[in-house]
């Protein structure tokens, strides 16, 4: 390891031990760092500061200037309440909303952040206890506050912790004030936070935003009388140690379904996971009690939420009655289908109609849309665009529901972030529809790849650690933009590429046309003669490039969709080959 790192870090670590900021247990934990005679702690502790990033904060637990503690969280709150009251000077009143979910420190990181903005003169609508994201989001635009944060790290490993930031439409923050609060995060020091909160500006809430909140989700029901034909839908439940618990039963129970169970071992609010390796539904081992249960009540459906509660997974039954995880397309188009076919069927779509997916999220979605008469747009990866392209279109077209690839969807407007306690009951209003008719969720799954056409959808992590590792990814988006552009991708010709970093779209003839975003991404996409699209992006907070495949199949039957997933595996393993990873 580099000495001149190691002094480095040594004389950072002083500087906490010598400062009269920090308290006692964290000088403790960091001089057990300084006497370890392994310094790899000490240095990934020390080598950097936690960035503030244009979603907020995430990093693991403990003490250090690259780590998540109160004294990162507090200057990252002195920055935003800087910024806020900047951007909202002369208002009276300004007020924030504050959350946070069941992770290790959470409770301690929001009351830090309340005092914080308080200290600032800033009201803070603090909640009683652990709450989904998707409610923050709703609160703020409820209290009519201008900004939030809730303190969680979404999926992440139990060692991680976090911070997302909101603006005052209740969406994740956007520029230009996501840079504005970056730059005044990076001017504060730990020495500039002023910790002392004032009481008489925090306001603790709870229950009765909590009924708000329910009454508004009820607004993405689409038929009432389905659920009230199949009130005993047989639905196993798990919030994953998660904050899902406070609302997701409450939620099932007022849109009428009356046989819901839960997963007892993961409704103990726990910020280690103690029942599963990672709390992430999109990993089917975090899934495994859920089916274990669903299988001895002999469930119709198994359902999960995230720590945060804004992602959700869906297990259905297939015809030999083995237990079947939708992937996150899988949900994104059985939402879309069900939203407009039942809507239309209902006489709800009135015309000025609109869903939104995300660049990355399977086309389906949009051939669904474009039958049926209803507009689609596309946006960024991230539901912040999907909150902007709805903030954008309010009072003019009516937003009808937006997902994305990653296990998250929106079916109402009242909230701008990914809502899994709507999606759940959506979700269940699906199922309970299917039953309805006769069918199971993989049963209305193979319809929609009947009428629509299959395809297999299949994302590549190529991890790329350290600075070389930062480097190499560059290159390839360099080299992809250049010497190694693809002309064919598993023997079908490269028709149309789309860089959103140049904002062009060039078809095989080489006619280029500028693509309507608002902003400029560092992503490519290709599209080839047989349907074939392939999205590359490097991540903006892993060491990863990403890869999202979508390979369409040949399906003529429901019985055809495991050749139909085979052939589509087939080609999503070429396109690999063709690309070298």
């Amino acid at each position: 390891m580099d000495n001149e790192l190691i002094k480095s870090c040594e004389a950072k670590a002083q500087e906490w031990l010598s400062s009269p900021v920090y308290d006692e247990q964290t000088k403790a934990e960091v001089k057990a760092l300084l006497d370890a005679e392994d310094k790899t702690a000490l240095v990934d502790a020390f080598y950097q500061s936690l960035e503030f990033g244009t979603g907020g904060l995430r990093g693991i637990m403990g003490a250090g200037t690259n780590r998540m503690n109160r004294y990162i969280v507090g200057a990252a709150t002195q920055g935003f309440a800087n910024y806020i009251n900047k951007a909202f000077a002369g208002k009276k009143d300004i007020a924030v909303v504050v959350g946070h979910d069941c992770r290790n420190h959470g409770r301690e990181f929001a009351e830090t952040v309340a005092n914080i903005f308080s200290a600032n003169g800033i009201k803070v609508y603090l909640f009683e206890s652990l709450r989904p994201t998707p409610e923050i989001s709703f609160a703020i635009r409820q209290l009519k506050a201008q900004a939030g944060v809730n303190v969680t790290a979404s999926h992440n490993p139990k060692e991680y912790n976090g911070y997302k930031a909101y603006w005052d439409d209740g969406a994740q923050v956007l520029s230009p004030h996501d840079t504005g609060i970056i730059d005044e995060v990076n001017k504060v020091s730990v020495d500039d936070v002023k910790w002392e909160g004032n009481p008489d500006l925090i306001q603790i809430i709870g229950g009765e935003m909590d009924w708000d909140y329910l009454q508004a989700v009820k607004e993405a029901m689409v038929d009432q009388d389905v659920i009230n034909r199949q009130k005993d839908l047989n639905i196993v439940y798990t919030p994953l140690h998660g904050t899902g618990r406070v609302i997701i039963p409450e939620a099932l129970r007022s849109w009428g379904f009356q046989n819901i169970h839960v997963v007892p071992e993961q409704m103990v609010i726990d910020g280690n996971f103690p029942t599963v390796v990672s709390p992430n539904p999109e990993n089917s081992e975090a899934m495994t009690l859920g089916m274990k249960l669903g299988t001895k009540l002999n469930a119709d459906l198994v359902i999960a939420s995230d720590p945060d509660a804004d992602r959700l997974a869906i297990v259905c039954r297939n015809p030999k009655g083995e237990w079947e995880i939708l992937n996150g397309n899988q949900t994104c188009m059985m939402f879309a289908w069900y939203i407009i076919a039942n809507k239309k069927k209902l006489g709800q779509l009135k015309g000025n109609e609109f869903l939104v997916k995300t660049i990355v999220t399977t086309e389906i979605i949009k051939k669904i849309a474009d039958k049926n008469g209803v507009e689609m747009m596309d946006c960024y990866t991230g539901f912040k665009w999907i909150a902007a392209l709805i903030r954008e279109n309010e009072g003019v077209k009516k937003y009808i529901g937006g997902g994305e690839e990653s296990f998250g969807f929106l079916p109402f407007d009242k909230v701008r972030d990914k809502d899994s306690p709507a999606s759940i009951c959506l979700i269940c209003e699906i199922a309970a529809w299917a039953k309805d008719n006769g069918k199971t969720l993989y049963d209305l799954l193979m319809d929609i790849y009947l009428e629509y056409g299959y395809t297999m959808n299949h994302t590549v992590n190529v991890v790329r650690p350290g600075k070389t590792g930062a480097d190499e990814i560059k290159q390839m988006m360099v080299d992809f933009r250049g010497a190694k552009a693809p002309k064919t991708l598993a023997g079908s010709k490269v028709i149309c590429t789309k860089d959103y970093q140049a904002l062009t779209a060039t078809d095989a003839a080489g006619k280029v046309t500028p693509l309507d975003m608002p902003a400029k991404s560092n992503v490519l996409q290709w599209f080839t003669e047989d349907g074939t699209k392939i999205s590359v992006r490097p991540s903006g907070t892993e060491p990863k490039i990403k890869f999202y495949i979508e390979a369409p199949a040949t399906m003529q039957c429901p019985k055809c969709y495991p050749s139909a997933c085979e052939e589509g595996m087939a080609k999503v393993k070429a396109v690999c080959a063709d690309l070298g990873i």
